[in-house]
């Protein structure tokens, strides 16, 4: 199975705002929806705050297996898989044969699962303190950056962005 990081972050590491997005990019939310749907049998493994974040009617993210991170043991979700670690969330992922799994957020997730994943998938936003939770940015010493696309900003994309996946250099 492989592990993939997705995320979109300005360009001083923000990710959040207010449990929930800083930005509207449309773009952006159609290319994580094609990306981690795939073609294959793939999950999504996120925190339990990423979970809570998501509008009530896309929970669980559909055509995908959901796999929340919770510290508590009693957490119930109708429609996906509560686990207590990363590794357990990760087991589930393999024991469904999911053919990817996706980490997408939040900030301490990313954090921990950075150096599991061999390629991150990353929408760089053209703007700056957007937000209140921040991850650390990726370093170019660890990894490698192909830059595959840039989106103007327009009335569906608030801000200019610049898509491009990072491979962890050997």
């Amino acid at each position: 199975m492989q592990r993939k990081m997705i995320l979109a972050m300005d360009l001083d590491g923000c990710i959040g705002k207010n449990d929930g997005l800083p930005w509207r990019l449309r773009a952006d939310m159609l290319r994580f929806k094609r990306l981690t749907v795939g073609e294959g049998n793939n999950a999504v493994l996120m925190g339990r705050t990423t979970w809570e974040s998501l509008p009530e009617a896309y929970r669980p993210l559909g055509e995908r297996l959901n796999i929340i991170v919770t510290r508590n043991e009693d957490y119930v979700i109708e429609g996906a898989d509560a686990c207590l670690s990363i590794e357990s969330g990760l087991s589930v992922a393999e024991g469904n044969k999911s053919d990817i799994c996706w980490i997408i957020g939040g900030a301490n997730v990313y954090e921990q699962c950075r150096d599991i994943v061999d390629e991150i998938h990353l929408t760089m936003v053209e703007t700056n303190q957007s937000g209140d939770v921040r991850v650390g940015l990726f370093s170019e010493n660890d990894w490698e950056h192909e830059v595959v696309e840039t989106v103007p900003a327009d009335d569906k994309n608030e801000h200019e962005t610049t898509y491009m996946i990072l491979r962890r250099r050997s």
